[in-house]
């Protein structure tokens, strides 16, 4: 009987530290620390403050210039990651800080495979989750447009072109469906490679702070009309 029970507590033991283990791991992978402190310091929103955050991958984290500071939008972008990861920290980084507002972009490292290959329905599917989720919680949505990109420099050989189409098309169409404003970047940036206009990237992903100029006040307008409604 007692071999019995030391078998059951050891077992119980081996479960709970897998469990653990693979809890830190989800943290890992969601990074769910890298805004923790910020989000504990930022705290509920003033009364009268129309709080807006940006959800989103680098494009969004290292926006250049003063935008986030000069409009007193709350940026919480995190270079490399994917749909799965967003909807992960979702919660934690967008719905906790009760914001009027949440603008979306995501789907361009889905497509370049960051965390491996994704069908294009289930990168959808990520992006819709989070729109129900931010609605849910009252919370107005944008999304955006994925930027165009001929190649990825980190992954090549992909042909990324059809595929960011697709997803565009995508989005656009739900959005429509559900009285969703849709902050088109792709079309004041694409090539006539369908690619990223030079002038706007030096490696064909990422917008310099000409690429962000152009950004800035097509997502503006959509922030203004939607908070003053």
């Amino acid at each position: 009987m007692k071999t019995k029970i030391i078998f059951i507590y050891l077992l119980f033991l081996i479960i709970h530290f897998s469990a653990c283990g693979q809890e830190n791991k989800l943290e890992e992978f969601a990074d769910f620390n890298k805004y923790a402190e910020a989000n504990e310091k930022l705290g509920s929103p003033k009364p009268g403050e129309k709080r807006v955050v940006f959800m989103g991958n680098s494009i969004t984290e290292f926006w250049a210039g003063g935008f986030f500071s000069e409009n007193k939008y709350i940026n919480r972008g995190i270079s490399g990651q994917t749909t799965p990861q967003m909807l992960l920290r979702f919660r934690n980084d967008v719905i906790n800080l009760k914001p009027d507002l949440v603008v979306i972009l995501a789907g361009i490292n889905d497509i370049a495979e960051n965390t491996g290959p994704i069908a294009l329905e289930d990168i959808f599917g990520n992006i819709v989750s989070m729109t129900q989720l931010a609605e849910a919680n009252g919370i107005k949505v944008i999304l955006c447009s994925v930027l165009p990109a001929y190649d990825f420099p980190w992954n090549t050989g992909l042909n990324p072109l059809e595929k960011i189409i697709k997803l565009n098309e995508m989005i656009k169409l739900y959005c429509e469906q559900n009285n969703i404003p849709y902050v088109d970047y792709y079309s004041s940036m694409v090539d006539e490679r369908k690619g990223l206009d030079k002038k706007y990237s030096e490696d064909g992903v990422h917008p310099n702070l000409s690429g962000y100029k152009v950004m800035e006040p097509i997502v503006k307008k959509a922030i203004k009309k939607l908070i003053k409604n």
